[in-house]
């Protein structure tokens, strides 16, 4: 739960203030996401001329909002803001803690020493080794133990002519976990190492390890029998100036460029002397080792709340857009086709597979329970669902005539990621459902579908869901095209696709509706959310969107099993929420409404416009338009969505709080005649 940004100018000169404002920014470009502690890491100083090092490393760290960093900045009254610095190298952090309360010793960067001879940030999903050596702990964080035991190595080093590279890459491989490292050094001023790494440290410190060179093209250019090299490294500064921005999110550097260079695991990026080189730490046999300078395709204003008081309100208001842009150029309304293009080339094998599985996290989890049922209708295979982690946890059986689906809205899920490789360890087609270009997920399956919602910058996903939504049903769709006995459930829904954007702008008109809602319930504990059939992933979703958001506890009850344990929480203080909707369940669903108003409860329920008899039992209806039962998801998740935003502001909390993590890939901008090139 962390966001990295750090900036080398080479042959730039700026001045420690522009340096600030440069790593305050892209702080700040952060913290939508509604972390509680910041720092950064900058040359402090010159020390004495005998000191063979010369510069000294100043740590300035405050908890709560990257502003009180800010103000905090300008109060180092030893540091001089208008000095110019010919080449630097700055880090900074923003955090949202999990591990120790928020606090300045906590927060990030981390530090070898007093003497600050070596910091670090870190983007961390997993916890790494344990070491002592010694060494007194400052912090109660794991992310401590790494900048010690670089000192640790590099104090007993052989020889003088260690490289800062060599370094890390013999620390991270003792490490478990996913992680990404950005790291400074007072012994190699002027350099910048970053790593990226997901892995379990199952070998010994005398692991040997490959340096490889990558090269850099740009894409569209010829790369066939092109030789390999394993000696020389990339350079893309010849002694020219250049900057360099590392970040965990595309938001904090697009005001600088657009080209960015993705780090993928076992990566080392390496800047020396304004030359960037990628190490590989594992290198397989036959690896492709070119890297491409990808254009990012966001804009500034893409990442703007505009009139919105937040990115999640903004971003549940986009939908009608967003499923737009999933199903554009994928379904021809005309002819009633769905192509897939990314899944074209092996539609074929997938149709041969024996099973689906469907594996994700959290919400994207749930828009595999949401889209299961039809699934099975249209491919007739057997759909599994799983979490990820769980998945993992369990080893679970894969065959190589599976074909596995990895849905995430950043494509860098830790869990997910790893889900991935056991399955393609174990020989299964590999299928991505992302939405971002470029990512872990993307690159690492054999096919896959861009779902096309654009960048989602509030932490508490809502139309990256609905997309997802759309592109699974869409793949079923695509799979149903030559049976014949589905082309009448298949044409039906097509026509519930071709006009499910102008139904979601109707449940948005309902906003004002469900903020009076809100307004009934936020002082409560706590919420239930009942549905059965194609509505219990809405309850799942629902209730993890409340959860996450308002800090309330909700929980998604499937409305079969209420009278198997749930019911005992059903009285008239306990909200809840139903959904009961024209289709194969609606009387099963009257059943469970039943059982709740039996006992006192005061049903809220989301219901069909023309449905008056849910007007007369409920204690407040939320009336939707219908369509065709499997879409009919997208519109009911919609209220809720809304109303879990409406009930966090009511409830005073920051509705962009987060806990999320995504791809680290280094910006590589140009500068000549130190005039900025915005690339």
């Amino acid at each position: 739960p962390a966001r990295i940004f750090a900036y080398l100018n080479y042959r730039v000169p700026r001045t420690r203030k522009e340096i600030f404002e440069t790593l305050v920014k892209g702080l700040q470009r952060l913290e939508y996401r509604g972390y509680d502690s910041a720092g950064i890491a900058v040359d402090g100083p010159n020390k004495s001329d005998s000191d063979i090092h010369g510069k000294s490393i100043s740590l300035i760290k405050k908890s709560g909002k990257v502003k009180a960093l800010d103000e905090e900045l300008y109060k180092k009254d030893s540091l001089d803001l208008d000095e110019e610095l010919f080449t630097h190298f700055g880090i900074a952090h923003t955090r949202w803690a999990t591990h120790g309360e928020p606090s300045i010793a906590n927060s990030h960067p981390h530090r070898s020493d007093k003497d600050n001879e070596v910091c670090l940030v870190i983007n961390l999903n997993r916890v790494p080794s344990q070491i002592t050596k010694g060494y007194e702990f400052e912090s109660e964080t794991d992310t401590e133990v790494i900048p010690k035991l670089i000192k640790y190595v590099y104090d007993n080093r052989e020889g003088e002519s260690v490289t800062f590279s060599t370094l890390v890459e013999q620390v991270i491989q003792q490490l478990e976990g996913a992680f990404a490292l950005v790291f400074k050094s007072r012994h190699f001023p002027e350099e910048a190492v970053a790593t990226r790494l997901v892995h379990s440290c199952k070998h010994t410190h005398t692991h040997t390890h490959t340096h490889t060179h990558v090269r850099m093209h740009e894409p569209g250019k010829n790369t066939h029998n092109r030789p390999d090299s394993s000696t020389a490294i990339n350079s893309v500064s010849d002694g020219k100036s250049v900057e360099y921005y590392f970040a965990s999110d595309a938001s904090a550097i697009i005001e600088h460029t657009n080209k960015v260079l993705y780090m993928e695991d076992d990566d080392i990026a390496v800047v020396t002397n304004g030359n960037l080189s990628i190490h590989r730490v594992n290198r397989q046999a036959g690896e492709d080792p070119v890297r491409a300078i990808q254009t990012l395709q966001m804009e500034l204003q893409q990442i703007m709340k505009g009139n919105f008081d937040s990115f999640m309100q903004k971003e549940i208001f986009e939908q009608p857009e967003t499923v737009v842009n999933t199903m554009r150029g994928r379904i021809c309304f005309d002819s009633n086709k769905v192509i897939l293009g990314g899944l074209k080339d092996h539609l074929k094998e997938i149709k041969r597979c024996k099973r689906l599985m469907m594996i994700g996290c959290g919400t994207s989890f749930h828009a595999a329970v949401a889209t299961r049922q039809v699934l099975e209708e249209l491919t007739e295979l057997p759909v599994m669902v799983e979490l990820a982690s769980d998945f993992l946890d369990r080893n679970t059986p894969v065959f190589r005539d599976d074909v596995c689906f990895f849905i995430s809205q950043s494509g860098e899920t830790a869990d997910t990621l790893m889900a991935l490789r056991y399955c393609k360890k174990n020989g299964a087609l590999t299928v991505g459902i992302t939405n971002t270009v470029g990512s872990s997920i993307c690159r690492q399956t054999n096919c896959g579908v861009h779902v096309n919602a654009g960048p989602e910058i509030g932490v508490a996903s809502t139309k990256a869901y609905t997309s997802q939504f759309v592109a699974l049903v869409m793949f079923a769709l695509m799979m149903s095209e030559d049976k014949l006995s589905l082309q009448p459930r298949r044409l039906e829904i097509i026509n519930g696709f071709r006009v499910l954007p102008e139904l979601i702008k109707k449940v948005l008109s309902l906003d004002d509706k469900i903020k009076a809602i809100a307004n009934e319930l936020y002082q409560q504990k706590s919420l239930l959310v009942m549905g059965r059939g194609f509505h219990y992933a809405t309850c799942l979703e629902g209730a993890l969107k409340i959860k996450e958001i308002t800090y309330m506890h909700s929980e998604g009850i499937l409305a079969g099993e209420l009278k198997h344990g749930p019911l005992a929480l059903v009285d008239k203080e306990m909200p809840v929420i139903m959904i009961i909707m024209r289709d194969a369940c609606y009387n099963k669903c009257q059943n469970a409404l039943q059982q709740v108003t039996a006992r006192s409860g005061r049903p809220i329920i989301l219901c069909c416009q023309d449905d008056p008899e849910m007007s007369q039992i409920a204690y407040q209806t939320i009336e939707l338009p219908q369509t065709v039962d499997c879409l009919q998801g997208i519109l009911s998740v919609i209220p809720l969505q809304l109303l879990s935003f409406h009930l966090a502001v009511l409830r005073g909390y920051d509705v962009s709080h987060a806990k999320r993590t995504t791809v680290t890939f280094v910006s590589v901008t140009s500068v000549t005649d130190n005039v900025r090139k915005d690339n």
